[in-house]
């Protein structure tokens, strides 16, 4: 029996926004996916079983030579913005590359995500124009391109969401120039993965352009009103008729300060409208995209899905020292890790001492206090005379937090009970490593609007402290466990006839 052709595809850019999404999609569908990264490791460190990380340089056309080989369709999922906002002269060459790659190993189709734009290229944005011209350097070298122009893109992650998550979350009040009533249609994340796994079957053969975006036109005003609503927040508007988008864009500075330059290129875009003129996407592909509504409650709903930060991926740090810090949609997130030459089950015995009569293992007066705060603001307090002395369960009371989730031997999840402008927990996890086990912790904190904001920068620093701390006395403990095992192991051995 003739084997089965394998069906594989080429993915640019798939540490990005949509990458990241697109990826386990492909996974599931076609035999093989391949990453191209030039660092795979660090950046690709967690795929799916059918893709393939692989080291690759769009600058360096020889590092393409073979990533192509064999494979019927490439996603062109990469882009670059200088300071300046102007389009880079490496990406040109490095969309030349890619389609000249691609060409050469005969690829049925390329694939690309750019910009959607109402106005002639000379008018638009710097970033709008650097989208086009990267769509025309990829047709000029053969390859069918399918070019999907997008309006803003509803999703945790994508930078023009980020900054209306920014300006709603931590600013009470907005002054709103007349550019933000300017009008758009922006599209979920998720109908954008539709139509990009939907393009990989086309049996078209040339070139195509679709214009894409969500059931809503709207202006960024009712984009930013519409977040407000999902969070359950209150924000107030002032609107004034001169302030131009790029003045108005240091707003950013405040709200957005790890991101300004380029979310400031965003800001800047907003001058234009981004509304579909062409419905031939509506023809040609059976998406029926939803509304603004819907895309932001789905957002949030995946924003506040703490599992995923905990299921994210295993931290790097070397000792107890090291602290990974990130933010993620409205959660502040901080991994930290310690390796023990203990064995699991003396690591976990330690995890399940945690809280009442045993304390936290470090500053257990501090949460004490914390305690005593909590019932002044009108909180349960510790609740420690409601904490089992036979361990910790699901669902049941440790302290001020509730147990979320127990696997026995491997994890244990904390969700806070105390008063808080936002939502937090508190995560242990077994993990295997060289010296014998690593315990990881992870701490996250949701924050509500901007008083959540501002809690989180007052107490951050007394957190690090006493959690970096009472994971170093935590691996104290596993050790002496061990050691105190080995000892009456050892006795035992010795005395034996």
């Amino acid at each position: 029996m003739a084997e089965t052709t394998k069906r594989r595809i080429v993915l640019s850019g798939a540490s990005g926004f949509v990458g990241k999404r697109l990826v386990g999609q492909l996974a599931a569908r076609y035999d093989e996916v391949r990453c191209l990264s030039r660092d795979p490791i660090r950046n690709l460190a967690e795929l799916p079983a059918t893709a393939i990380p692989l080291k690759a340089d769009l600058l360096d056309p020889d590092s393409l030579s073979s990533v192509f080989e064999g494979a019927e369709v490439a996603f062109y999922l990469v882009h670059g913005l200088n300071e300046s906002g102007t389009l880079l002269k490496s990406e040109t060459t490095a969309a030349q590359n890619f389609a000249a790659a691609a060409q050469r190993a005969g690829i049925r189709r390329i694939i690309y995500l750019g910009a959607l734009g109402t106005s002639d290229l000379d008018e638009c944005s710097p970033h709008i124009q650097s989208r086009r011209t990267v769509g025309d350097v990829l047709r000029r070298a053969g390859v069918p391109v399918t070019e999907f122009r997008a309006s803003v893109v509803i999703g945790n992650g994508s930078m023009p969401f980020e900054v209306i998550r920014a300006l709603v979350e931590r600013l009470p009040f907005m002054i709103t120039p007349r550019w933000v009533r300017m009008k758009l249609q922006p599209i979920s994340a998720d109908d954008v993965i539709d139509y990009l796994l939907s393009a990989v079957e086309t049996g078209n053969d040339e070139n195509a352009i679709y214009e894409i975006g969500g059931q809503d036109v709207v202006s960024y005003e009712t984009l930013l009103r519409t977040y407000e609503r999902a969070r359950n927040l209150r924000r107030l508007y002032v609107g004034v008729p001169v302030i131009t988008p790029r003045l108005s864009s240091h707003w950013l500075r405040l709200v957005t300060p790890a991101h300004f330059k380029i979310a400031r290129k965003i800001v800047e875009s907003a001058g234009q409208d981004s509304i579909v003129k062409d419905q031939q996407a509506s023809i040609d592909f059976p998406i029926k995209p939803v509304g603004i509504e819907e895309a932001i409650a789905r957002a949030v709903t995946e924003d506040a899905n703490h599992m995923l930060l905990l299921a994210d991926r295993a931290s790097e740090s070397t000792n107890y020292g090291d602290c990974e810090k990130e933010t993620v949609g409205t959660h502040f997130v901080e991994r930290r890790s310690i390796a023990l030459d203990a064995k699991p089950e003396f690591c976990f015995e330690v995890i399940k001492k945690l809280g009442g009569k045993h304390g936290w293992y470090w500053g257990d007066w501090l949460w004490q206090l914390r305690g005593i705060l909590d019932q002044l603001v009108g909180g349960s307090g510790l609740r420690r005379h409601l904490t089992s002395e036979d361990g910790p369960s699901e669902g049941e009371t440790l302290d001020f937090w509730t147990v979320e989730r127990l696997t026995e031997g491997s994890r244990l999840t904390l969700r806070a009970e105390m008063k808080l402008p936002g939502t937090a927990w508190l995560d242990f996890q077994l993990l295997d490593d060289p010296k014998g086990t690593r315990l990881k912790q992870t701490v996250i904190f949701g924050a509500h609007g901007l008083t959540g904001q501002l809690y989180w920068a007052a107490v951050q620093p007394i957190h690090s402290i006493i959690f970096r701390n009472m994971l170093r006395h935590m691996g104290e403990a596993a050790r002496r466990l061990q050691r105190e095992a080995d000892e009456i192991r050892e006795r035992d051995r010795t005395n034996a006839p």
